[in-house]
């Protein structure tokens, strides 16, 4: 009899705890709106919820993770048993494809007591040419993008990036892309010629000799003219140039630097050049080699491409900052590392300063 006791008060527990930490139920709590039309505007579905618990509850917050899903939901206090509404709508211009999103709720004691899920699949609407290519050049060429990124670049390894471009006038348009800064590296296949009407792409592709390494920023500007003439819109690439991916990781060198952030504080335009310290530290276990060093105008480093550091060891660095090239004012640059650390070959050290008379 005592064991049966036991187990029913346990098993009674259970329940009550169970009951307890039920919070405020929403069935069902995923919401599919299937196939939905981008130009047919927002949709809305409205959850129903029921306080589970022994006690009133307060919703203080319902969160979305997207700023296109928007809750609208009451806090009055829910008593127990009874119910609430929240009505959650998605707005789905320029949002095609498969959607899924998820909205914490959040009682007034700062606890999660929920999560809502909504689902579906935009079907897009036609695009208009001015929003397949919005950027307008001269003569009635028009590019998707003037921006080629290419993240990392490996030698001998080649990539390839594109810009869309269509001519929307009604005679053809020639085409020049005339350099304006080289690296030597970029390689473009261009029409020289576009028939009205036409859609294309402009192909950029990077390549790096697998004999001759280049590291650090790689960049390329080119300014389009169409038909001799220019509104200086410039077609830009560029990469960061490093060491091929090493599969040995294990013995692979790794690049600490002490400080995210370097504050330099009040400083005066005309004043000195100031200074402040930093440490890079090599955790890994081959040499650490500092491939390139690059400061914006006015900053500086003692760091130098080509320093080794051996495992366990150190290099105490310092930043500098010229005040005089920089404008008044709040001022936040960067100062990059490119190394031969696999994991994250780059590193970037915040300088931040306010540059005053």
């Amino acid at each position: 009899m005592t064991k049966r006791l036991i187990s029913f008060i346990i098993a009674t527990l259970s329940i009550t705890t169970c009951f307890a930490q039920a919070g405020l139920d929403f069935s069902p709590s995923t919401w599919d709106f299937g196939d939905i039309r981008e130009e047919n505007g927002r949709v809305s579905h409205t959850f129903t919820g029921v306080n589970r618990t022994e006690k009133p509850l307060v919703i203080l917050d319902v969160v979305a993770t997207c700023g296109c899903t928007v809750p609208e939901f009451s806090r009055k206090p829910i008593p127990p048993g009874g119910r609430t509404q929240i009505v959650v709508t998605f707005d789905p211009d320029n949002r095609p494809g498969l959607f899924t999103k998820k909205l914490g709720v959040y009682s007034s004691e700062r606890r999660k007591i929920a999560e809502l899920t909504i689902r579906g699949n935009v079907e897009p609407r036609p695009r208009s040419i001015e929003e397949l290519y919005p950027i307008a050049t001269t003569g009635g060429l028009r590019l998707n993008s003037t921006l080629c990124a290419f993240t990392y670049l490996y030698p001998g390894r080649e990539v390839h990036s594109s810009v869309g471009y269509v001519n929307t006038s009604d005679r053809p348009l020639r085409l020049e892309l005339r350099p304006r800064t080289q690296s030597g590296l970029l390689r473009v296949n261009a029409p020289q010629t576009i028939a009205p009407g036409e859609r294309g792409e402009i192909d950029l592709g990077y390549l790096i000799p697998a004999q001759e390494p280049r590291y650090g920023t790689i960049r390329d500007a080119l300014e389009i003219f169409v038909d001799g003439k220019t509104d200086r819109t410039i077609l830009a690439a560029h990469g960061i140039g490093i060491d091929p991916p090493s599969g040995a990781k294990d013995r692979a060198p790794k690049a600490v630097i002490s400080e995210n952030m370097l504050k330099f504080g009040a400083v005066k335009h005309d004043g000195p050049i100031r200074r402040l310290p930093f440490t890079l530290r090599n955790t890994g276990h081959s040499d650490l080699i500092v491939r390139a060093v690059e400061c914006g105008e006015g900053l500086g480093t003692t760091l130098r491409a080509g320093m080794r550091i051996r495992p366990g060891e150190s290099f105490d660095a310092e930043a500098t900052l010229d005040p005089s090239k920089r404008d008044y004012g709040l001022t936040t640059d960067y100062i990059v590392l490119i190394a031969n650390d696999p994991e994250r070959p780059m590193r970037r050290l915040r300088i931040t300063a306010l540059v005053e008379q």
